[in-house]
């Protein structure tokens, strides 16, 4: 006699457009069990839900593809690791020795740098507010410091003062390439002069001397022409402020904002098709800066160094998160939903990203639209609006990935507390990199005055 098959609930799914399209069907049911060798069920079993999972081995291999795909067109390259889109000390370490210089936007930052065992000449500064102590500090360091605005560039020049030394400095340009929207707020703007008028301030001054240009033109820049107008921008006010001011800039430093493999809300093709790789970025903003510092030779003026500040590009795809069904629900409009145990609270990208969602185990059960909530009293705790996954009974563990790229730095403890960073070593081995928050861990830095340490005072008797 034939064994039965399993039941199988039956499930009735409103035909939309869009389901079906030239780029062929609707995404197969797919499952995730592994992530870099390591199984990920134990993980969980081990370290409880939900959990971060960083591969030591993916972040390593991102930075020497980063490094490869502009040394092999550039002669002189300079990677700044983005604190700011990942600051755990396992993760910068790591790319540190890689040879990752760090690239800081704040006084913690700096300070957790020179924590971590980088020397104040291996550091960039850049962000728009440097408070004077960590400013001197950094200028006595020897920090590349990139100043933000002509209130930074005079106090910079009365640290240097006092120092008794002329300090070198770059400046933080912003403009329009036509292919970007344009980060005004940030650095001294070309179309208006700002940025020749502080050229000038410095050329002028006794204690402060330009030896770099830096800029940033956005985040998630998916069209590489963006970065070739910007190098051909910077590389032709290099020339003008050398001619202007006397001076030579060591270094040209073109920011962060290449794409990881993540799928921008917005955009109708998947991640594959539309994210440049990071040869078409290098190879783009090479060939521009190739052409528009061609006649330097002739000159006797070296090329420029080109730094990066790739944050996003490294980090995201070396990390996951791994989180348990709480709970479902049909929603009134019929749609499924589920609650997870990890929120925006943890996944702030999710406002920008569909981030990919696979079960950790294969199911056969028919995949039908979910909703996918996280634990928080929210209404805007959502992780997806929409994404085919099949029957989730509670306990259901998922992988939500890519990740890496800022969750951990803009993540916040509200209502539940934030949950454990595991590393998955080069050898294999699994290392905790940030402990799970505790109740005592969050009420340590409070401070209960000795007459509010009683919740319920005795009330006299009547």
């Amino acid at each position: 006699m034939n064994a039965r098959k399993p039941w199988i609930k039956p499930v009735l799914t409103a035909h939309k457009p869009g389901g079906m399209n030239k780029f062929g069907p609707a995404r197969p049911q797919l499952h995730q069990s592994e992530f870099d060798g390591a199984a990920l069920e134990p993980l969980l079993a081990q370290y409880g839900s939900p959990l971060f999972v960083v591969s030591e081995k993916r972040l390593r291999e991102n930075a020497r593809q980063l490094r490869r795909a502009f040394s092999t067109r550039w002669p002189k390259v300079r990677h700044g690791w983005s604190y700011k889109t990942h600051g755990m000390g396992a993760v910068c370490n790591a790319l540190h020795q890689e040879g990752a210089w760090a690239e800081v936007v704040s006084e913690l930052e700096y300070r957790k740098a020179r924590a971590l065992g980088v020397p104040g000449s291996r550091i960039i500064f850049n962000g728009p507010w440097k408070p004077d102590a960590i400013l001197e500090q950094a200028m006595a360091e020897g920090a590349a410091i990139n100043l933000d605005h002509l209130d930074e560039l005079y106090a910079a020049e009365g640290i240097a003062r006092r120092l008794g030394r002329k300090v070198p400095v770059g400046l933080r340009l912003n403009f329009d390439t036509g292919y970007s929207e344009p980060w005004s707020r940030f650095g001294f703007n070309l179309e208006t002069g700002a940025a020749m008028d502080a050229v000038r301030r410095i050329g002028a001054s006794e204690w402060l001397q330009l030896n770099g240009l830096h800029s940033h033109i956005g985040t998630f820049v998916l069209d590489v022409r963006a970065y070739a107008q910007q190098a051909r921008i910077m590389a032709g006010f290099m020339d003008a402020a050398e001619r202007e001011i006397d001076c030579r800039i060591d270094y040209l430093d073109i920011g962060g904002g290449f794409a990881s493999r993540n799928a921008l809300q917005g955009i109708y093709l998947p991640p594959d098709q539309v994210v440049p790789g990071l040869d078409q970025y290098a190879e783009a903003i090479t060939e521009a800066l190739t052409e528009a510092t061609r006649a330097r030779s002739g000159q006797g003026k070296p090329l420029p160094v080109l730094v990066l500040e790739t944050g996003r590009a490294v980090v995201d795809d070396a990390e996951i998160l791994l989180t348990r069904v709480v709970g479902g629900k049909h929603l009134p409009d019929g749609r499924r939903a589920a609650i997870l145990d990890a929120g925006v609270n943890l996944l702030f990208t999710a406002y920008w990203y569909n981030h990919d969602v696979r079960p950790l185990r294969a199911n056969a059960g028919l995949a039908e639209e979910t909703v996918l909530f996280g634990p928080l009293c929210m209404n805007i705790d959502q992780l997806r609006a929409s994404v085919m996954l099949p029957p989730l009974q509670v306990g259901e563990a998922l992988c939500i990935s890519p990740v890496g790229a800022y969750n951990n730095t803009q993540w916040m403890q509200f209502i539940h507390a934030r949950p454990a960073v595991v590393m998955i070593m080069q050898d294999g081995r699994i290392e905790t990199i940030r402990a799970a928050e505790s109740l005592a861990s969050l009420s340590g830095p409070e401070c209960l005055p000795a007459a509010l340490q009683t919740p319920f005072p005795e009330q006299p008797a009547r």
